[in-house]
């Protein structure tokens, strides 16, 4: 696991051990895929526009947390 994808132990509530993702927060996710497979990978397995045209951490964030469905897209890679 990537120092990146540390469990945050403010958001472990209640334990979920079949949840791989709990206590991870969206911005710990995409800063570990940006360094693991960069913005041009991301936004060819993903086409949003915040992945493909000038991207950023902040911009990316933004969309992600705005768009209901794109959380569910963007996490595509991070299970493959």
């Amino acid at each position: 696991m990537s120092t990146l994808l540390t469990p945050n132990p403010d958001a472990m509530t209640l334990p979920q051990p079949r949840n791989p993702l709990h206590g991870i927060t969206l911005a710990q996710m995409l800063l570990a895929l940006v360094e693991r497979i960069g913005w041009e990978a991301m936004g060819a397995a993903v086409s949003i526009r915040c992945f493909t045209h000038d991207p950023s951490i902040a911009s990316s964030l933004k969309f992600l947390r705005r768009t209901p469905c794109s959380t569910t897209s963007s996490e595509l890679p991070t299970r493959q």
